[in-house]
């Protein structure tokens, strides 16, 4: 059983652990915004995020648009935020921001990037 985080302590968590991610006004689930290059990017990152979700038994809400992906975890069966949400938030952000080792697996050319970059 996963017990509800406090909502300072989770503000706590995501400046030291996941700083790109923010929690809503009702303290009730974390979530972030990747811009993309369109719409193939935004389903394979929907994809990916769906593996890793169903991987872990979790459930997220997932909002998929031409140039950006949002989501927003929370643990249904306990009305909030807990470990379940941060750690599967981890495993997404890491999973997401990867671009291979810079040895053997490249990058793709900036023009073929998943993502947008800042």
């Amino acid at each position: 059983m996963n017990s509800v985080i406090d909502v300072v302590l989770v503000n706590k968590r995501l400046a030291d652990e996941l700083p790109q991610w923010q929690v809503n006004e009702a303290g009730t689930n974390i979530h972030k915004t990747w811009s993309t290059r369109g719409w193939k990017s935004s389903l394979m990152i929907a994809n990916a995020i769906g593996f890793l979700a169903e991987a872990a038994w979790h459930h997220p809400e997932i909002v998929v648009c031409y140039a950006n992906v949002t989501v927003r975890l929370t643990t249904h069966s306990e009305g909030g935020i807990t470990e379940k949400d941060l750690e599967l938030a981890k495993k997404i952000e890491a999973l997401i921001q990867w671009q291979g080792d810079g040895d053997v697996l490249q990058p793709p050319p900036e023009k073929y990037a998943v993502l947008k970059r800042d």
